[in-house]
């Protein structure tokens, strides 16, 4: 009998979901032990009904439940009850899930400022007319999933790794949870560390860093942090070089930008790097700016906006 699965996306740019068909030829291993009843992105499955004549929204019952994206408005709430209500096991599949994604970034700023900057431009008043007929209302914040409903199964990313994807996936299917990375990816990353202290200052990441030819390995070429450039290896989950395991961001010599979120789940990326920086002997007066170091991970009332002065 097959484990009926329902995903639902949130928040989200539908990245995620490209990640699971992005698991290749194993989605048709995957597909013969799963029932998909509800997947917006695959099939036409009408929230109040195939008629439009039901008197609140449902999702069919399922053992799984995928969850993309975070909440921001009142529609994605009342989907994530209903999810969390009929399914089982909650998947909270993304870093937008997990722990708010690029979209909180717009936590930094107050409702009001939101609108004002997206229905008006540099050259022109705010318009006169925000639409709302038909629109579901903000929330106050851009929340991770677990900020509203309990999650079971936490898959960071964005997008989450195939290979992860397809593990946790294969794990939940035999019955067990599946067994997730809870190392950094600078205990992942190959290049050579010199030692602590030799650099004082951070730079924009604006040219190459020092390496002989794109055919050297990577475990002969430099840390990319002590080459200066501001790299958040330490302080991110393991994970996105998948079975592969050498992050992908180091991989191609680019310095990891945080994306699968803080190691531990309620770690808080930019404390733990302005720590590590300084302890480091680094200036911090050299970071170009702070709001970055969240840029993944600004939900759980991290990012706020700033008090306006009076």
């Amino acid at each position: 009998m097959k484990v009926k699965v329902a995903e639902e996306w949130l928040n989200a740019c539908s990245g995620c979901e490209i990640a699971l068909v992005d698991l290749g030829e194993r989605l048709l291993s995957v597909l013969e032990l799963v029932e998909f009843v509800h997947i917006p992105v695959l099939m036409d499955h009408k929230y109040y009904g195939q008629l439009g004549d039901g008197k609140r929204l449902e999702i069919p019952e399922a053992k799984v439940g995928i969850l993309t994206g975070g909440i921001r408005n009142e529609e994605h709430l009342e989907v994530a009850e209903e999810m969390r209500r009929k399914c089982e096991i909650i998947i909270a599949l993304g870093t937008c899930a997990t722990h708010g994604g690029i979209p909180a970034l717009a936590n930094s700023y107050a409702i009001e400022d939101v609108v004002d900057r997206y229905y008006s431009t540099e050259s022109t008043d705010r318009a006169d007319f925000v639409p709302s007929e038909g629109v579901p209302p903000l929330l106050e914040t851009c929340s991770a999933v677990d900020e509203k409903i309990k999650v079971d199964v936490y898959l960071p990313g964005c997008p989450p790794h195939p290979d992860q994807a397809f593990a946790a996936l294969s794990a939940l299917l035999s019955g067990k949870l599946p067994d997730l990375p809870d190392k950094s990816v600078c205990d992942r990353c190959p290049t050579v560390r010199e030692g602590k202290g030799q650099i004082k200052q951070l730079r924009r990441f604006l040219q190459a860093p020092q390496y002989k030819s794109p055919e050297e390995p990577l475990d002969k070429m430099r840390c990319l942090l002590e080459q200066g450039f501001l790299c958040m290896g330490s302080v991110t989950k393991a994970g996105c070089g998948g079975d592969k395991e050498v992050p992908r961001c180091i991989a191609s010599r680019v310095p990891c930008r945080g994306c699968y979120g803080p190691v531990s789940h309620d770690g808080n990326q930019l404390l733990l790097m302005l720590n590590g920086l300084a302890s480091n002997g680094v200036d911090l007066r050299s970071l170009p700016e702070y709001t970055s170091l969240l840029r993944f991970s600004g939900a759980h009332r991290l990012l706020r906006p700033a008090r306006k002065e009076v």
